[in-house]
Order: structure tokens, then C-alpha cells, then sequence
């Protein structure tokens, strides 16, 4: 950005933040956050102070590098100033070249509120003031806000956006109209969470307002069904906070007419708009708009208590992670159309497992829990985030992977590239999800209901959880994933009439994944072990958990050790793309090779079952983390390939001598 343009912005900037003032003060009382109809809940990362040495500097790299390098990213492509042109502040066309690029400025304002929350930060908060009121300058004056259709609706940014009038809705399937809506309402609500301000908020409700009037049915309303899904989880998210019941209906409404051509043309598989929500049983087309939706329809099914809509979130979820889900929890095998492919299908150099797809699935699986308190969906997640999640943002926390392909041979680079990070992409989507989502991590740790704590994720922290009739306070200490020792402290309770259930993550359960797609050849040789105030106790599981009772653990410390051995893991014979061969695993975290740590004979790297593994923690060597030996290899987590430059990498080795395969 040159001078005079950095000048133009500081000088807007405070201008606005000048005659705002009135309009960003303390929220007003009628407007009051709704019980969302689960029966669980997480415990609000406010409530929780994250000390833990493996999440605490991820989550501090993309609060002081990764949030303050994207707004520059925008500054640079025009984002903001397409707000300031659609309002007339600024002369020019429009900026970028994706219908969506608003969005992005919505969800680095939610990751940043979300930043807030945790670590209040009054120099940031100034700061997403002015980004408002810049967000503010671009609404028409019925609540209307897409820029570029604002700017020129017969020029749109992208070539595939279909222009025929140039009217507002014309062409649902690709503008992204809704789309950018749906992540303004979003963050507009993790934004008037942390601040308590509603200067976000009243441009997403205004803009909520002109889409009740304009979608549903009714004289003069519009049929008509989102291209790209997320509209349907920000109305939900401003019907919580507002109970506008407007809103909810009209994220069902979206809902229930996918899939019906009497209501549009429809836009097919790869929209999920090919059947019905409640008919479909196996996860297709675009995988992004896949989860963001079956995150919605589990909102329906929990707030409407709707059994079509949870009958059809169970069949597709065991359709996607018992056909369609990569060991690393990455979904969406091809690259054409970002889609899930074939049942089986799940290619390794070609894999797509975009990063927004993951962060997408673990909004997705963190509802079914909340719904249910089953342990499968925190089974999912853990796998997610340690390994297809975390891995597409690189460890200075400034370059990105889109895809998050299982190998590379350092060259293939299709699409948004798969054999190198990037410092930016024109679709920026997945920087930005990783912004909005990291922040907000702590808020996976720990569930509540009116009589039980759910222990979710294991990281070192201290926690404030308040249940109906107490508050409790909670210490965890733990070197996890590096080592499966555990230490639990529950500050002494005047009313231990309460539950603890402590997670047994999938993998110490001898499971992959929650399905047949993967096993582990070699079961773990130790069990878990479990002691309070020092005195061994017997481990009992129940459906994944062990369940404590208040009386056992308040004012007490419980030690547990999840027992952390090198695993080989292989693949249903359905998946052609596997046989013969192993992927390595330790605790959590998936394991990859890559050639600069191999340089010797890499193509013909193999396991054996009598292979001799030694894992050593190395403190200097990739920011810190616990390396597989052999004599002939080494291996890192997969979420740290490609940050010593390009070079060859795989994840599933040949398996010589190798027992007989998985069949299903």
C-alpha cells in the first residue's frame, strides 16, 4: 500500500471511529441471547485461560501474526475498498476476483472478536470499530450488502457469475450473495459477544431483516435456495442471540426447499440440491457447502426437535466417515468441483481436503455433540484439528495450504497448489476460516449439562464451569500430545452432586476412526491407567468415557495416562489407493516423511512388522515435536510438512510383511 492510501485509511478510520460513538455503546436490554435447544453446551472460552504448550502458541501466532497479516492481504486486494467505492467514500471498480471476497473481511473481524474474548485487547478492539463502520459505508440503505453487485451488479468480479439484468438474487447459484451474509452474521455475533457493542450487529440484523422480507413464501416473496450454503447457521446464530423467530424459519425454509423443483431450478449435487435435506444419505459435491449445511440441519434438528432432519445428519455423517474421510479427518477427495468423491474414494497426491472443509466438519461434529454427548463426534475432532485442520496454516503463521494432500512428489500443483504453501490465494477463504476458527479452540475443551461435565480435549488450562447450582473451577495440566499424562484438578465443591466424564480418545480405544475405513494393526500393549489423590483406581469405560463422581473428584486430583505407543494403521481393501501399506501414528497425531529428512532411497522407504521405532521429542526442531526413528527413517507429524521448502512427502508407506488387509 503506498503512503498516501495508508494516510486515506488511518484518516477514515478515525473519522469514523469519531462519529460512531454513539451507535458502539453497551448493547441494549432487549436484545438477549436464546437457549439454543441442546441439551449440551461448551464452556464460552471466556470462561477459559488456555496455558497449554502446543495450543497456546498456535493460538498467539494467529492472534499477533496471522489476524494482522491478513487485514494487510485485504488492504493490499482492494477488500476494503470495495465497502468505501459501494458507498461512495471512494472512486473505482471493483477489487479482487471472487464474489466473495467481503466474507473474508467478516471472518478476520470474527477471529480477531473471538481473539477479544479471550484476551481483551483494547487497541484491537479500536480497530474492529473502524472495520465496521468501513463495513457500514458499503450497506444500501435497506440493509442490502454485497459490494460488487453494489459497485457494478452488470460486472461481477468472477467470469462464472451469471449476469442477466443485473439484479439483485438473479443468479443465487453463484453470486454468493448469501454466502457473504451468512459469514457477516457470523461473525457480527462472536463480535456483540465479546465487546457487548451492537455497532456489527445492527448492520447484520438490518441486513437480516431485508432477507426475511425478500425470501420465503408469501406475495411477493422469492423461492429461491442459497448457492453456496452458510445463510442458514447465521440466522440461527442471530435468532439466538436476538429470539427473532423470523430468522429460524427462514434458515429452515432455506432447508427444506433444497432439493424441490417446485420451489427453483435446481442446482444439483455439487450444491446439495439435487434430493431433499431430509432423503439425502451420502455426502456429495462441494465439500465446504456439505458440512456448513449438515451444521444447520443439526441446528433444525435440535431446536425444532425435527427426527427427519437427525435421521438424515446420522446417515450422512456414517456415510462420510465410513466411505469418505482421509486418516488425517480431511474430507473432499478431488480437486474438480473441491468434492467428495466416490464411496473408497480417497486418492493421496490428488487429495483436495481443503482446510475450510475441516474447519467446516468440526463445526459440524462439535453440534452432534452437543446434541447427543457422544464420544465418536470429540473422536472426530481431535483427529481434525491435531492433523488436516492445523496443517493448513504453516508454522510462522504468514503461508497456507488450500488442499492438504496425503503425498507429494514436489511438483504437482494444481489448483491452489498441494506441493508448497502459499503466502496468499485469490480465493482466500481458507486464511481467513483458519483466522475466525484457531482463536476460538479453547471453546472445544469442555461441555456442560445441568449435571455433568463432559472433558472433551486434553490441554493445559484453567476453567470456570458453571452448572445450575455451583461453579466449578478446574486445573489441567498435560504435555498432550506429546505424552498421554493428564493431571485434573477440581477445586473442593459444597455440592459434589455433579458428573465428570473424562473423553478416552478414539485412538487409545485401539480405533482409528469411528467406522471400519482404518484399523490398527498393532493394539496398544498398555493399558490406560487412572488415579485420585494417588490411589489407583479400576478404569471402567462407558460408551467412551470414564464417568467420576462429584464426590470422587471435588477437591481432589485425579492423574490419568492415556499409554502412547507408535500404531500402524491400514486402510479398508476397499480403498485401492492404500493396499499394502501403513500409516504411522502416535497418540493423536498422524505421521508423515518427508524427503529432507530422507534423502536416501525415499521411494523405497518401507515398514516391516519388525520394524524398531524410537520417538524422540526434538525442542528445536519444528518449533518442538516428538520425531519416529528407524534405522532407515524419520518421520514428523503431518501437520509440519512443508515448512523447509518444497520437497517430496507420504504419508502411507509400503507395509512388507504385512498381515492380511482390513475387510468390510
Amino acid at each position: 500500500m503506498n503512503k498516501q492510501k495508508r494516510f486515506f485509511y488511518c484518516i477514515i478510520c478515525f473519522l469514523l471511529i469519531i462519529s460512531c460513538k454513539t451507535e458502539v455503546k453497551e448493547f441494549a436490554s432487549d436484545v438477549k441471547e436464546k437457549t439454543a435447544g441442546y441439551p449440551i453446551t461448551p464452556v464460552n472460552i471466556q470462561h477459559v485461560r488456555l496455558t497449554d504448550k502446543f495450543w497456546l502458541p498456535w493460538i498467539q501466532k494467529v492472534q499477533e501474526r496471522t489476524i494482522e497479516y491478513a487485514i494487510e492481504k485485504c488492504r493490499e486486494e482492494g477488500r476494503f475498498d470495495n465497502f468505501l467505492i459501494a458507498g461512495c467514500k471512494m472512486e473505482g471498480s471493483v477489487r479482487g476476483v471472487m464474489p466473495f471476497d467481503d466474507s473474508d473481511v467478516y471472518k478476520i473481524i470474527e477471529g480477531a472478536s473471538n481473539s477479544l474474548i479471550s484476551s481483551p485487547n483494547p487497541k484491537l478492539e479500536t480497530l474492529l470499530d473502524s472495520l465496521v463502520e468501513i463495513i457500514k459505508i458499503g450497506q444500501e440503505s435497506d440493509g442490502y450488502l454485497t459490494t460488487w453487485r453494489t459497485i457494478n451488479p452488470a460486472k461481477p468480479p468472477a467470469t462464472w457469475v451469471e449476469v442477466k439484468e443485473g439484479k439483485r438474487w438473479e443468479s443465487l447459484a453463484a453470486s454468493h450473495e448469501l454466502y457473504n451474509a451468512g459469514h457477516m452474521y457470523e461473525a457480527a455475533v462472536v463480535h456483540y459477544k465479546a465487546t457487548g457493542k451492537r455497532n456489527f450487529l445492527d448492520i447484520a440484523l438490518k441486513n437480516a431483516d431485508l432477507m426475511v422480507e425478500t425470501f420465503g413464501e408469501g406475495v411477493g416473496k422469492i423461492a429461491a435456495v442459497p448457492g453456496h450454503q452458510i445463510i442458514e447457521t447465521g440466522l440461527i446464530k442471530l435468532y439466538e442471540v436476538t429470539g427473532k423467530e423470523d430468522y429460524l424459519n427462514l434458515a429452515k425454509y432455506f432447508l427444506d426447499n433444497r432439493g424441490n423443483p417446485d420451489n427453483h431450478e435446481l442446482f444439483g449435487a455439487y450444491s446439495q440440491d439435487h434430493v431433499p435435506v431430509v432423503k439425502q444419505d451420502e455426502v456429495v459435491g462441494h465439500a465446504v457447502r456439505a458440512v456448513y449445511m449438515y451444521a444447520a440441519m443439526t441446528d433444525i434438528a435440535a431446536m425444532k426437535n425435527d427426527s427427519a432432519y437427525l435421521s438424515a445428519v446420522h446417515k450422512l455423517w456414517d456415510n462420510m466417515v465410513g466411505k469418505k474421510m482421509y486418516i488425517t479427518g480431511g474430507i473432499g477427495a478431488r480437486h474438480d468441483q473441491e468434492s467428495f468423491g466416490e464411496n473408497y474414494e480417497l486418492p493421496n497426491m490428488t487429495a483436495y481436503n481443503e482446510t475450510c472443509a475441516s474447519i467446516g466438519d468440526v463445526y459440524w461434529n462439535h453440534r452432534l455433540h452437543n446434541l447427543t454427548g457422544e464420544v465418536q463426534y470429540f473422536d472426530i475432532i481431535e483427529r481434525t484439528l491435531y492433523n488436516g485442520l492445523i496443517s493448513g496454516i504453516s508454522l510462522d503463521g504468514t503461508h497456507f495450504f488450500y488442499p492438504n494432500a496425503l503425498e507429494s512428489d514436489g511438483k504437482y500443483e494444481f489448483n491452489q497448489g498441494a506441493a508448497t504453501r502459499k503466502s496468499w490465494f485469490d480465493c482466500s477463504c481458507c486464511p481467513t476460516n483458519v483466522v475466525r476458527f484457531v482463536p476460538a479452540i479453547p471453546g472445544l475443551l469442555y461441555s456442560k449439562s445441568d449435571d455433568t461435565v463432559f472433558v472433551n480435549l486434553y490441554a493445559s488450562n484453567e476453567a470456570t464451569i458453571d452448572l445450575p447450582t455451583q461453579s466449578l473451577e478446574v486445573k489441567m495440566e498435560t504435555n498432550y500430545p506429546w505424552d498421554g499424562r493428564v493431571g485434573i484438578n477440581v477445586k473442593d465443591s459444597k455440592n459434589p452432586d455433579f458428573k465428570m466424564k473424562l473423553r478416552v480418545p478414539g485412538w487409545a480405544r485401539n480405533e482409528v476412526l469411528p467406522s471400519d475405513l482404518y484399523q490398527y494393526r498393532n493394539n496398544l500393549s498398555s493399558p490406560i491407567t487412572l488415579k485420585i489423590n494417588g490411589e489407583n483406581r479400576k478404569v471402567e469405560l462407558n460408551d467412551g468415557y470414564i464417568t467420576l463422581d462429584g464426590a470422587e473428584v471435588a477437591g481432589k486430583s485425579i492423574e490419568l495416562e492415556f499409554p502412547m505407543e507408535v500404531r500402524l494403521a491400514e486402510t479398508s481393501v476397499m480403498v485401492a489407493e492404500n493396499k499394502g501399506k501403513v500409516a504411522l501414528e502416535y497418540g493423536p497425531l498422524v505421521y508423515a516423511l518427508e524427503e529432507v529428512d530422507n534423502k536416501a532411497g525415499f521411494e523405497d522407504i518401507a515398514v516391516t512388522d519388525s520394524s524398531n521405532f524410537s520417538v524422540t521429542m526434538e525442542e528445536n526442531f519444528l518449533e518442538g515435536v516428538n520425531t519416529i526413528n528407524t534405522e532407515s527413517f524419520k518421520a514428523i507429524p503431518y501437520y509440519a510438512w512443508s515448512n523447509r521448502g518444497v520437497g517430496k512427502m507420504k504419508v502411507w508407506l509400503p507395509g512388507k510383511n504385512s498381515k492380511k488387509q482390513i475387510k468390510n
